[in-house]
């Protein structure tokens, strides 16, 4: 099996079992897992293990393009009009679910760096899959209308604790690094600082750029280019690729204000994300799940909790009604695509443990892909506002 038969079959396949499990009301993401999970090194072997070893630099890419797309929700004109009770809940979610999932994992004999990191990888929601169920019943109303401004940004929260909360793992996990404490906080705090000035300057010069983009192409081509490049120097300098292209969305879109580069992407990124998830599914170590079950079991009822809670406190300080209160946390359930780009993040930089992290966040992954779009449909019958 060469690498072209077996990405003709990936996209072939994939398309497949997506419309088969859509009868069964499987999400596409969870589909495209189990795809991966069948035909890789542990099922049918179609997949060659260089392909398989892609997964990490594909993921990268993948995961540049979904930070530069969440950058477009930082616009600042409509940002300030958010409210607070946005900012609060996602907030308050992002802390609640990194500190019920980092202390479960902890307690139950997880190392403490291993349990960090898995509890800012938690943070991370999947905005496709709470969208497709909003579109799917025609959700309209406040209570959708928070809901969505508040998976919009999360997102962009739990890559800022992931940054950190890698800093903190990498302090804890190396022998001799804790006497060289405030040097290394120095260096990390440069590296989020570099990631936010590269992805600022890259973002200046991609919205000058824009002025001499003729043709969607030239728009794509552009938008592209700049993504690989700001990924690239950041892997170069050592600097967060997340951060980094989020601030070059960021940077466009309040420059511009336009969502030209957004929505060029929008209409061509998906095979990138098929292609991604099935490799994800593939890259699954399926002789490590025997050692999974406990920490999967925490991570999950952690995980949905912390996103409960904190959606719960959030609304509480923010005096947010009662069905807010009551019912937004079972929206924020979903876990995909940027919590599975972390994991890969992890795996490269704490190869000692990052094959547990990367295993734990695909296993439950396809849980929570199953389980988290009948949460939100309940969350939003619940509030009143199916329309279908």
């Amino acid at each position: 099996m060469n690498i072209y038969l077996a990405c003709g079959l990936i996209f072939l396949f994939a398309l497949v079992s997506s419309k088969l499990l859509s009868r069964l009301k499987f999400p596409v993401v969870t589909s495209y897992l189990l795809l991966g999970i069948l035909i890789g090194p542990f099922g049918l072997k179609l997949v060659p293990e260089n392909l398989v070893r892609a997964t990490d630099s594909i993921g990268y890419f993948v995961l540049g393009m979904v930070a530069f797309t969440l950058g477009q929700n930082f616009l600042w004109r409509e940002f300030k009009r958010v409210g607070k009770e946005v900012i609060a809940i996602s907030i308050a979610a992002v802390l609640a679910v990194l500190v019920f999932v980092s202390v479960g994992l902890w307690a139950v004999g997880q190392s403490f760096s291993t349990a960090i990191i898995l509890g800012a990888v938690a943070t991370a929601t999947a905005p496709m899959a709470t969208l497709m169920v909003v579109r799917e019943y025609r959700a309209k109303g406040p209570f959708t209308n928070i809901l969505l401004n508040v998976i919009a940004i999360d997102d962009a929260w739990g890559m800022i604790v992931f940054a950190v909360a890698i800093a903190i793992a990498k302090i804890t996990s190396f022998p001799g690094i804790e006497n060289h404490f405030a040097k290394t906080l120095i260096g990390v705090g440069g590296g989020i600082f570099g990631a936010l000035v590269l992805g600022l300057t890259l973002g200046v010069l991609l919205s000058i750029a824009s002025r001499y983009s003729k043709t969607q192409m030239e728009t794509f081509i552009f938008a592209l280019g700049f993504i690989l490049t700001t990924t690239g120097i950041s892997l170069k300098l050592g600097f967060s690729p997340l951060l980094a292209n989020m601030a070059l969305g960021v940077t466009v879109i309040n420059i511009t204000r336009r969502h030209l580069f957004f929505d060029v992407l929008k209409r061509i990124d998906w095979p990138f994300y098929l292609l991604f998830f099935v490799l994800c599914g593939t890259s699954l170590q399926i002789p490590f799940l025997k050692n999974l079950a406990l920490v999967g079991v925490i991570y999950i009822v952690a995980r949905i909790l912390g996103k409960y809670a904190g959606a719960y406190l959030g609304g509480k300080i923010t005096h947010a009604q009662e069905n807010v209160r009551r019912y937004l946390g079972f929206g924020l359930i979903p876990q995909a695509g940027v919590a599975l780009g972390l994991a890969i993040m992890a795996k490269a930089e704490f190869p000692s443990f990052g094959n547990l992290i990367f295993t734990t966040i695909i296993a439950t992954t396809v849980v929570f892909e199953i389980i988290g779009p009948f949460c939100t449909k309940f969350a939003i019958a619940k509030a009143g506002e199916i329309r279908k």
